[in-house]
């Protein structure tokens, strides 16, 4: 048994345990260049992946957030500017017409459960893709796949449908995750991939633990042996785990009312970058009284988004006035077809044979930005004579009831995915769109390869899906990452939503 040596009192080891605490906090910033390199991290998340960890099954970005090129990795791989590079392939080339595309895979490779990579895997995680019972997210990318050849273990030959200029970022993202064929079904509790860690625990409701993977095929270059995932919803206790050294890392934090504090401590860097993410308020075309055009664009107009931006995030926010953020190629600004008219919204509930009050729902889930934002949005439809109702629910509720049932009559939401226009194509979407005309449109830009007639089309596409309100667009989403000063390899931009854990070090 431990003995308390009699030297000290109870009062003085209280006071010494306080101090050797003080020291420790400080030494976490302030250790010398002799001590041993620190080789854990704690990052800490917003949303919980659900739910599962296949991202390849699931539409949370969230299950991205943990496992794209941590325990996933795809034939390439999306950089922070957006560049894309090679991944499990070693190169790759297309045909003129983008049709043909052939992919050298790296070789000595294998699976965390020691099973080989190569072209036969590729063949079959994109095949299950697009499989009859898949839930892809993506599933139309791998639709445009007409025939997959291996000719050797080594080679891949993609031939498309249509010419795809996109496809190399396509496939960098979490949806093209190469899976292992005999453990893919397990991938949801036990995913296996190639990447540089594996799962070594998920404490469900609190956090996940991944190891290194002492297999990989760069292990050596892997600084970070062991890394925590949190999950903290609430901006406030966001804040203060940052401030009180329990969470290294915040991507995406909800942090802006708070950030002049931590620009203005030497402990902490503050990264603010560009997304090709798109907060709407979500509706659904379904059910009446929105299924009448008039009656959507009358919420549009009632919105005020830099006000919205305001409440929701602090400032950090672009208008934006369709399904498109600018940078984007073919960016057209349509914030003057929607903009913010009281009076005009009124009138187009007029026209549509609205007696106010009209009831609706809007439902949360439980981002910041969505709770913050809904509150803004409900007030100002009062003002022209609509009742919304908030519901919150958290997120596997809104993942199932509001996305998977389509339970609802709005919802304040972020699309993260940069190139998803084409989900008013897909059917049975849970805004409930369907239009023969988009169509259409959307089969010409998936036919078409040369940039500047693409970027054509993608004009009159945006503007087809502003003019009949499927949603309102509201802002393009400035994200914001905190983190311990001595944290080096972060991405400040963030083209697709993914913690490249194995580019992080402590300095």
């Amino acid at each position: 048994m431990k003995t308390t040596p009699p030297l000290l009192t109870p009062s003085r080891r209280r006071a010494a345990a306080a101090l050797a605490t003080v020291l420790l906090a400080g030494a976490a910033f302030t250790a010398p260049a002799t001590a041993q390199r620190k080789d854990s991290l704690v990052l800490a998340m917003t949303l919980e992946p659900a739910p599962g960890l296949d991202p390849t099954a699931g539409a949370a970005s969230a299950i991205g957030e943990v496992t794209l090129y941590n325990v996933y990795e795809t034939l390439t791989k999306v950089n922070s500017d957006g560049h894309v590079t090679p991944l499990l392939a070693e190169s790759y080339s297309p045909s003129a017409d983008l049709k043909t595309w052939t992919f050298k895979l790296r070789r000595g490779i294998k699976f965390h459960n020691d099973e080989p990579f190569d072209a036969q895997a590729v063949k079959f995680s994109f095949e299950r893709a697009v499989a009859k019972d898949s839930t892809n997210k993506d599933k139309a990318t791998f639709a445009n796949i007409e025939r997959i050849d291996t000719p050797d273990p080594h080679t891949v030959v993609l031939t498309l449908k249509n010419g795809n200029p996109d496809l190399p970022f396509q496939l960098g993202s979490a949806t093209a995750a190469i899976v292992e064929p005999r453990s893919a079904a397990g991938n949801g509790t036990r995913p296996i991939g190639t990447g540089p860690y594996k799962l070594e625990a998920w404490n469900r409701g609190a956090s996940i633990v991944l190891v290194r993977n002492e297999g990989y095929r760069a292990a050596k270059d892997v600084k970070i042996r062991r890394v925590t995932i949190r999950f903290i919803s609430d901006p406030a206790a966001q804040v203060a785990s940052l401030l009180s050294g329990d969470v290294d890392v915040f991507p995406r934090v909800a942090a802006a009312r708070s950030l002049k504090q931590f620009e203005a401590n030497k402990k902490f860097q503050v990264l603010t970058g560009g997304s090709r993410a798109k907060v709407i308020l979500a509706m659904n075309n379904k059910r009446k009284p929105l299924d009448n055009v008039l009656v959507r664009q009358a919420l549009a107009a009632a919105i005020d988004r830099k006000a919205v931006i305001e409440g929701a995030a602090d400032g950090f926010g672009v208008p934006i006035g369709s399904y498109y953020t600018p940078g984007a190629p073919g960016y057209i600004d349509l914030t003057a077809m929607n903009a913010y008219d009281p009076a005009k919204a009124r009138a187009l509930l007029h026209r549509a044979g609205i007696v106010p009050p009209l009831e609706l729902v809007m439902t949360l889930p439980p981002t910041p930005y969505a709770r913050q934002g809904g509150e803004v949005i409900a007030a100002m439809l009062d003002k022209v004579g609509i009742k919304a109702k908030i519901q919150n629910v958290e997120w596997a509720q809104w993942l199932s009831g509001t996305y998977g049932q389509k339970a609802y009559d709005l919802t304040v939401i972020a699309h993260v995915e940069p190139l998803d226009f084409g989900n008013f194509a897909r059917p049975n979407y849970y805004w409930g769109y369907e239009s023969a005309k988009f169509n259409e449109l959307w089969g010409r830009i998936q036919a078409t390869v040369k940039p500047d007639e693409r970027n054509k089309l993608m004009a009159e596409a945006q503007r087809l899906v502003a003019d009949e309100a499927v949603a309102a667009y509201l802002y393009q989403p400035t994200w914001i990452t905190v983190a311990n000063a001595r944290v080096k390899g972060l991405w400040k931009d963030v083209p697709i939503f993914a913690n490249d854990l194995a580019a992080m070090s402590w300095q």
